[in-house]
């Protein structure tokens, strides 16, 4: 498995593009809203990835233990029930 990391808002370090989503087989999102957002942007794109949201507020800094503990639980909450 290969994962990559990408943005949404403009000053992410690597904003999310139609290379990204055409690479993916899964998006994972924080946030409905930034599932929303993804949609929104590449409507236009014959074909998307699932994109799933975690749910997890986007109100961390960057690599917070509380943030990391978060993603692993909900990264595996979803890998373990099939989804």
């Amino acid at each position: 498995m290969s994962v990559r990391s990408a943005g949404i808002s403009e000053s992410s370090r690597h904003r999310i593009t139609e290379k990204d989503l055409r690479w993916a087989d899964w998006v994972l999102v924080m946030e409905k809203k930034h599932r929303s957002r993804i949609l929104d942007r590449f409507r236009d794109l014959d074909e998307l990835p699932r994109i799933d949201s975690l749910d997890i507020p986007d109100d961390y800094s960057f690599m917070d233990l509380e943030l990391i503990e978060l993603l692993t639980e909900g990264v595996a909450h979803l890998w373990d029930s099939g989804k």
